[in-house]
């Protein structure tokens, strides 16, 4: 995979993700494995010539990505799920958004560390494939 700092951060949260994980800090591990999604999306972006936007939300990354390789409508679901913690699990009063379960438990935790892998590994494949 073509390396470019986004990517260096990306894997950078995704180790984060797994020590909060280890820590039993489940809101901040599903926090960073929102933020390593982001960070490999907008990598692939950059590595396609396209201006890194200044949104966070990976739904709309995605639109972006779409144009370029339309396999990225794959990763959607698991994303938006992964944007569901980008804000609830950072400030205690994030009103509108928090999560009506309250804060993240473990499943959720290793669940969103297994979809921001996913990211991870589309990405890498898909850089691989198109040279």
């Amino acid at each position: 995979m073509k390396n470019n700092r986004w990517f260096e951060f990306a894997k950078q949260d995704l180790k984060m993700a797994e020590l909060g994980f280890e820590g039993g800090v489940y809101n901040q591990a599903c926090f960073h494995c929102q933020q390593a999604a982001e960070k490999f999306l907008k990598g692939y972006l950059l590595v396609k010539n396209h201006e890194i936007p200044k949104i966070h939300f990976l739904d709309e990354l995605i639109n972006l990505c779409i144009p370029i390789d339309k396999d990225f409508e794959n990763l959607r679901e698991n994303c938006s799920k992964l944007d569901d913690y980008y804000i609830p699990t950072r400030c205690p009063d994030a009103l509108p958004g928090m999560l009506p379960e309250g804060l993240p438990a473990k499943k959720d935790a290793l669940e969103a560390i297994a979809y921001a892998k996913e990211v991870m590994q589309f990405v890498e494949k898909i850089l691989e494939e198109q040279g």
